[in-house]
């Protein structure tokens, strides 16, 4: 499991050229791009598991789950211990750091989004809120419709 320390140092980039960088950066969006391994991934939250019991849940076989498992060991989103026959699967969500690190990049584009939709919202409820209650003047009464 990665560190605080190494998590940091992978996302400042110390030590490493921006090729590089960008090389793990699309290992990572690669592997998190298939559902199946976003689902081992899930399965991996807070427990280990063995290569059969995360098999056990998918209708592909269990040769298949291993090539995901690869992929995903390759990107280092998981940590795979082997005794013997027997591999027990750990996840490390250290690289997926840098993937909402380099998203939140971004965040400026739709927060503006968001900004418009409360600013029309708010300009929705008092309109309403006009519409619902018309001013009365002290002493007189409101005019009678025909």
């Amino acid at each position: 499991m990665m560190s605080i320390r190494q998590s940091l140092r992978v996302v400042d980039g110390a030590g490493e050229s921006p090729e590089i960088a960008q090389a793990q950066l699309d290992q990572v969006f690669f592997a998190l791009s298939d559902p199946v391994r976003r689902q081992i991934l899930e399965q991996l939250d807070g427990q280990a598991l063995l290569v059969s019991e995360l098999a056990a849940s998918f209708d592909i076989s269990l040769q298949a789950v291993s090539r995901h498992i690869q992929v995903l060991v390759r990107t280092g989103l998981i940590q795979q211990e082997r005794t013997g026959r027997i591999s027990r699967c750990s996840l490390d969500a250290g690289p997926m750091l840098q993937a909402a690190v380099w998203m939140n990049r971004y965040s400026k584009y739709w927060q503006q989004q968001f900004d418009v939709l409360a600013a029309t919202l708010a300009d929705i409820d008092e309109r309403r809120m006009q519409k619902q209650a018309p001013a009365k003047r002290p002493g007189k009464s409101a005019p009678r419709k025909k």
